[in-house]
């Protein structure tokens, strides 16, 4: 207990002073809690404070803000191309919160023209991003970050009991998400648990997985929603229910989760909890998670979070809708980071604290679409995840749902829905339902055509995984 209590302090050390930690300090406190789970069956009552780390309290919060902007700046400035020009003339020992704002915001353009600008310690591994809303970005990371992410993920997820060595998890992910996936399979080793990493083959085979037919039942399952979807079709289609699957918890993200398919996959594969996640490759380790009352918590402890009004490019008022705009901290992020990157996710701030269970780390909505495709009609802004979520679900629209919408010339909403089982008056009796007025086209497209016209990340197939039934 007391060699637990001296890593646990080293570690806290470091996140406060901002010096890179010890991997294998954080990778002992994951094997002492399983140890301690096994003696006692329980954590204790200040699991959570661990869980959240040192900097949960709000009055510490402001502090470590400014020293770990500050630090990662100097950082910044001294060692990567791109940033030693954006950051020339900016007085970095005085940079706090409010005058962060006076450095521009870093796009994904810019990491794709300049790259190798962005550098700033030996690369290890390259990922990339799918490249389901524009051109991929690689990323390159060090060895420490990959030994480090998943170390902290993994002790995470342990002190909050979310992950236990009697678990199997199911990684239904795209292999162009070789940092993610990499994660995934590390947190599981670190935990003492099982994984198979099945990628985004057919969904009818990943289901079969899901059942146990080719070894051990998965009892997590994650991937994205549109193929998340697509396995709880399939799953229906041949009759399977809750009772057929050993499924605890399900973990979706990468594109918006509507309710309803959060519900289904509650209904259809028995799981307790379905985790709605924020990422990106660009970011890690910084993400967020959904609490019951559906906000976007973010993790305060490894980088800055920004909602910037999406009419001024200043802080968002409370209620306004902004572009999420995040700063990973060195030392969590050291091989390829980012200064004020822009997500062009847009969220809502909220209007007032919440008052939820996760009410002490910081929160915004839940993603509400790409900036780029708000729809500014005559009546106001409606948002995609709006549509989203006054479609999905609806009778005769089989997951995941493939549509598109846009403002026309007279300023009205219209929409495109892929099906052969609805009408264009039972999708806009939906719409209406939510307040959204809209001239509706249902197209009754096989779902190859649907697929080429409404792409989703489920589309990126890798049939070199399938496994030959002949």
């Amino acid at each position: 207990m007391l060699e637990t209590g001296v890593r646990q302090v080293r570690v806290a050390m470091s996140m406060v002073f901002g010096r890179r930690l010890n991997v294998r300090a954080v990778e002992r406190l994951v094997a002492d809690a399983l140890a301690t789970l096994e003696e006692f069956g329980s954590l204790g009552d200040d699991v959570d404070e661990l869980a959240d780390g040192p900097f949960a309290d709000p009055d510490d919060r402001r502090d470590l803000q400014n020293r770990a902007l500050q630090r990662t700046v100097r950082r910044l400035a001294e060692l990567s191309p791109f940033y030693r020009e954006r950051l020339a003339g900016v007085y970095l020992e005085g940079l706090t919160v409010e005058t962060l704002t006076r450095i521009p915001v870093t796009r994904k353009a810019d990491l794709i023209e300049r790259p190798t600008d962005f550098l700033c310690s030996s690369p290890y591994l390259a990922t990339q991003t799918t490249g389901t809303t524009g051109r991929p970005v690689q990323i390159w990371v060090s060895r420490y970050e990959m030994e480090l992410w998943p170390a902290l993920i993994a002790l995470s997820m342990v002190l909050r009991g979310d992950l236990r060595p009697s678990d199997r998890m199911q990684i239904n992910m795209s292999s162009r998400a070789t940092a993610a996936v990499q994660e995934d399979v590390e947190v599981c080793r670190l935990a003492n648990a099982s994984c198979h990493v099945a990628g985004q083959i057919p969904a009818e085979e990943s289901v079969d997985h899901l059942l146990g037919r080719y070894g051990t039942p998965p009892t997590l399952l994650t991937g994205n929603p549109s193929y998340l979807g697509q396995m709880v079709t399939a799953a229906r289609q041949r009759g399977y229910g809750p009772d057929d699957f050993a499924v605890r918890a399900v973990y979706a993200g990468g594109e918006m989760l509507s309710r309803a398919l959060s519900d289904a996959l509650r209904d259809t594969f028995g799981a307790q909890d379905v985790n709605d996640t924020f990422g990106m490759t660009e970011l890690l380790p910084v993400g967020g998670r959904t609490c019951s009352h559906r906000h976007l918590h973010m993790d305060p402890n490894m980088g800055y979070i920004e909602v910037l009004d999406l009419e001024t490019g200043e802080p968002a008022a409370p209620g306004r809708l902004g572009e999420l705009t995040v700063t990973p901290y060195y030392p969590y992020r050291e091989c390829m980071p980012v200064l004020r990157y822009n997500t062009g996710d847009v969220v809502r701030t909220l209007d007032g604290e919440p008052e939820c269970e996760l009410k002490a780390v910081p929160a915004v909505s839940q993603i509400l679409g790409k900036a780029g495709l708000l729809h500014r009609t005559a009546e106001g802004v409606v948002t995609p995840r709006d549509v989203l979520e006054a479609l999905d679900g609806t009778p005769g629209l089989p997951w995941p749902l493939r549509h598109s919408a846009r403002v026309g010339q007279d300023g009205r909403l219209h929409v495109e829905v892929a099906s052969r089982e609805v009408t264009a008056a039972e999708v806009t009796k939906r719409l209406l339902a939510r307040d959204i007025d809209a001239d509706v086209t249902v197209l009754p497209l096989s779902e190859e055509d649907a697929a080429r016209r409404f792409p989703l990340r489920c589309d990126l197939l890798e049939h070199t995984f399938t496994r030959s039934h002949a």
